[in-house]
């Protein structure tokens, strides 16, 4: 049995892990408040603040050996529609790539299909090397037109993503509004027959949508490397090279916006759709790679605490989202050692043992009743089945993390680009219509 001081220790080690299904809780709880207050101050403050309702789209699509998937990609961005029938630009950067991918590209004769092809020395220095080159190619295009950048609005889908028709619609619904620079959409899984897919599509349409949801309110929202739309005049006030070497170059650039003052909003009436990472190790070196560029980041530390434009409650919020990786390894580390702290006999380690898997699956089974109930699109069954798996998807995040420090630590900075699978290829007939 425990004694009193193997007591308080066991009680510090319940608080830890019971503040992960409050914490669900509350944030299912805001999320779902949220959303339809939310709207009304989107149309509020955009007829408040002016009409800066964009008239010109480019979507980039950046593109290192997407043989399998690009094609698809692109006919998809091709046939997007805006306001007024404002049909997209689509811009590929190819960058670098030595399979298929500029034979396939070569393939699609569209007017409004433009294929930017980047050689070595200068290709393959990440993504945001990539974005940065066709960031300068649509201003000096648009500089030229004699457009207003304001009017211009530049949208990042991967090699593998496809947007949602209303995608042009919703994002300049969002952008009336003169303060707003960018607006990131809902991000979904397209290939979540597999139990992989299935835990990583419960991710990011409950947990992700519901953190965004609350960033929103706050007016933090973070933008991701996909489905990210931001105003070219909101680009050009970062310079040069608005995205960097950073292995998280959407979390920077959302940093940076936010540290100039530049309005950004999430909205999740419009997706993109990509792929998941269907194998373990695969994922666990996605994951690794984005802990690591979390880490990064940390170098804006100084400037968000010192920022008047940042406020405490939206800071504090930032902060959250920028250190959660290594918050959870600290916990568990912590945990840990409390248990080791305590040497609890048999029958005491198996009932912590017990509520701690009823603590570790609870938020899962919240999280697909959740999905169930705002989008309709999945059996109850398999996200049941998914919930089930949501504890081990987080250890292997935990393992990405310790991973991710070991490499930060040791000055590793290279990356290796998700593989994609390939897929049955869209009609073409929309596409013809919308040439």
């Amino acid at each position: 049995m425990f004694g009193a001081h193997g007591g308080l220790i066991l009680v510090a080690g319940y608080a830890l892990m019971l503040s992960w299904p409050i914490s669900t809780v509350a944030l299912v709880t805001i999320a779902v408040r949220y959303v339809a207050s939310r709207r009304r101050d989107v149309v509020t403050k955009s007829l408040a603040n002016g009409d800066g309702t964009p008239e010109h789209f480019w979507i980039i699509v950046p593109a290192l050996n997407e043989e399998v998937v690009v094609g698809n990609t692109v006919r998809a961005a091709l046939g997007l529609t805006g306001p007024g029938n404002t049909l997209a630009r689509v811009l590929v950067v190819d960058d670098g790539s030595d399979d298929r991918t500029p034979d396939v590209l070569a393939a699609i004769d569209h007017p409004r299909l433009h294929v930017m092809r980047r050689e070595l020395p200068d290709a393959r220095k990440g993504k945001g090397e990539a974005l940065n080159a066709a960031y300068r190619y649509i201003a000096e295009q648009t500089a030229q037109a004699g457009v207003s950048p304001d009017k211009v609005v530049l949208g990042i889908i991967d090699g593998d993503g496809q947007g949602s028709p209303n995608i042009l619609l919703e994002v300049s619904r969002m952008l009336r509004d003169t303060a707003i620079g960018a607006v990131q959409v809902q991000v979904r899984i397209r290939n979540r027959n597999k139990l992989l897919g299935a835990v990583q599509d419960l991710e990011f349409a409950t947990i992700v949508n519901a953190c965004q949801s609350l960033r929103d309110r706050l007016d933090t929202v973070g933008l991701g490397g996909n489905g990210q739309f931001t105003r070219l005049s909101a680009l050009l006030a970062l310079g040069d090279a608005p995205w960097s070497a950073c292995l998280v170059e959407d979390l920077e650039l959302g940093l940076r916006m936010h540290l100039d003052g530049i309005g950004i909003r999430y909205t999740s009436r419009a997706a993109v759709t990509q792929q998941a990472v269907v194998d373990v190790r695969r994922l666990t070196r996605q994951r690794t790679r984005w802990a690591q560029g979390n880490l990064q980041c940390a170098r804006y530390l100084r400037q968000l605490v010192t920022s008047k434009r940042i406020g405490l409650t939206s800071l504090a919020e930032v902060l959250h989202y920028l250190f959660s990786p290594w918050i959870n390894a600290l916990v568990t580390v912590v945990l840990a050692g409390l248990v080791a702290m305590s040497t609890p006999g048999w029958s005491d380690l198996a009932a912590g043992g017990a509520v701690w898997l009823g603590i570790t699956w609870f938020p899962g089974f919240v999280w697909a009743l959740v999905h169930r109930y705002r989008l309709h699109d999945e059996t109850l069954p398999r996200l049941l089945l998914a919930a089930v798996a949501y504890p081990a998807f987080l250890l292997l995040g935990l393992v990405a993390t310790y991973r991710a420090i070991g490499r930060q630590a040791t000055g590793r900075q290279a990356w290796a680009k998700t593989e994609r699978l390939a897929e049955e290829p869209l009609p073409t007939s929309a596409l013809a219509l919308a040439a």
